[in-house]
C-alpha cells in the first residue's frame, strides 16, 4: 500500500511518499511562502517523480498537531479534500510523535528522545519518548517543568528535535546529558508522519474509523484570537 503524508505544523512544509514502508519520494520546503501556496504543488511533485497519481494511493496521512494553528489547520484541510475525493483512508499523527520517530535509529541506545515545538513564552509543545516508547501524552508546559520532568528520568542522553530545538539547547544548556541532533533529523519530515500512520492504520481492528470526517486538527490551547474573546 501507497502513503501519502504531509506535515505542515511549523514552518517546514514536507511531503512523503512511502510504500509499506519505504521512502518513494520526499519534498521538504523552509521558505517564504505559504503552506497554502506550497503544499499542493509539492504534492504533484513528489507524485510525478514517483510516476503516480493520487489513484495508486491507500493511505492519506497528516501531522495533525499540535503546532502553528494556521498550519495545522492548512495540512489538515488538505489532507481531507484529497482523502474524500478518493474515498481512501485517512490517518491523523501527532507532530510529536513524528518527530520523535525521525530519531529512530536511536532507539536501541534507548536515550529520551524529546520533541520540542516553540509555543512562545516560554513554553513548548512537548512529549517525552524513550527506545520508541511514549513516556508522556503531548503536553503544552514551560521549559521549567519540562527542567523538571527530564531530571527525574534516567537517560544517559537527551535529544532534543523539532522548531523548538535552539530555545530548548539555550535554556538546558547546563544539562549534560544534552546531545546534538543532527541537522536533517530536526525539523517535521513528512516520512516519519507515514511510517507512524502506517504503523496507527495496521494495528487499528477497526479501520472504517480512518476517514476524512474524523480527521480534525489537535492545537493542545485555544487560538489567540479566542483566549483574547475570553479575556473580555
Amino acid at each position: 500500500m501507497i502513503t501519502l503524508a504531509l506535515d505542515s505544523t511549523a514552518n517546514t512544509a514536507s511531503c512523503a511518499l512511502a510504500r509499506e514502508g519505504r521512502l518513494l519520494a520526499l519534498s521538504t520546503v523552509d521558505g517564504i511562502r505559504t503552506h497554502s501556496e506550497t503544499l499542493l504543488p509539492m504534492i504533484e511533485h513528489i507524485l510525478s517523480e514517483a510516476a503516480l497519481t493520487l489513484t495508486d494511493v491507500g493511505l492519506f496521512a497528516a501531522s495533525e498537531g499540535p503546532g502553528s494553528f494556521t498550519g495545522v489547520r492548512i495540512g489538515v484541510a488538505a489532507l481531507k479534500g484529497l482523502a474524500f475525493g478518493q474515498g481512501k483512508p485517512c490517518v491523523g499523527v501527532s507532530t510529536l510523535a513524528a518527530l520523535a520517530r525521525n530519531l529512530e535509529a536511536l532507539y536501541d541506545t534507548e536515550p529520551l528522545i524529546v520533541p520540542v515545538m516553540d509555543a512562545r513564552r516560554q513554553q513548548v509543545y512537548t512529549a517525552i519518548f524513550q527506545g520508541g516508547r511514549r513516556l508522556t501524552d503531548d503536553l503544552l508546559i514551560p521549559l521549567s517543568e519540562l527542567r523538571e520532568r527530564l531530571g527525574g528520568l534516567s537517560g544517559q542522553k537527551i535529544y532534543f528535535c523539532g522548531d523548538g530545538y535552539d530555545l530548548a539547547h539555550r535554556f538546558f544548556a547546563d544539562d549534560p546529558r544534552v546531545a546534538p541532533t543532527p541537522a536533517l533529523l530536526i525539523p517535521q519530515n513528512a516520512l516519519s508522519v507515514a511510517l507512524c500512520a502506517e504503523d496507527i492504520f495496521a494495528a487499528a481492528e477497526d479501520k472504517s474509523a480512518f476517514t476524512d470526517a474524523n480527521l480534525s486538527p489537535r492545537y493542545l490551547r485555544a487560538s489567540q484570537a479566542e483566549r483574547e474573546r475570553l479575556e473580555k
